[in-house]
């Protein structure tokens, strides 16, 4: 048996390196949802934006190659009746550079603030 040991893998281009037979997710951001928000945690994510009201964008250090990822998140709050844990996620718009999160309260709708959201965008790095 041997161990591999590297800082940085990249291309013989110098550029990322191709992983095959295999995903990894190319965007991971785990943020304060509500008063000032700020990253708690994240992997390829450059900033955060407040755009309103349960409404949130991660701006990304690298970009995906094209429009065809997939997204998803997760929102916890304190469990009170207006910021329940089981609120309803989504994303809109181009995510190539960055995805602009919403969350709601899957009791009215509405766009909802949360004390904890995380999201993660599964793609092709530019």
């Amino acid at each position: 048996m041997s161990t591999l040991k590297a800082d940085t893998i990249q291309s013989t281009g110098g550029g990322a390196a191709t992983l095959t037979k295999q995903e990894a997710t190319k965007v991971r951001c785990l943020f304060n949802g509500t008063g000032t928000i700020a990253i708690r945690e994240s992997f390829n994510s450059s900033s955060l934006t407040d755009v309103g009201t349960g409404i949130y964008k991660v701006n990304y250090t690298n970009n995906t190659s094209s429009t065809d990822t997939v997204t998803t998140g997760s929102n916890i709050g304190d469990g009170t009746t207006s910021d329940r844990t089981n609120g309803q996620v989504g994303a809109y718009g181009s995510v190539t550079t960055a995805l602009t999160y919403f969350t709601t309260n899957y009791d009215n709708n509405a766009y909802t603030d949360y004390t904890h959201v995380g999201v993660i965008v599964h793609g092709d790095l530019a």
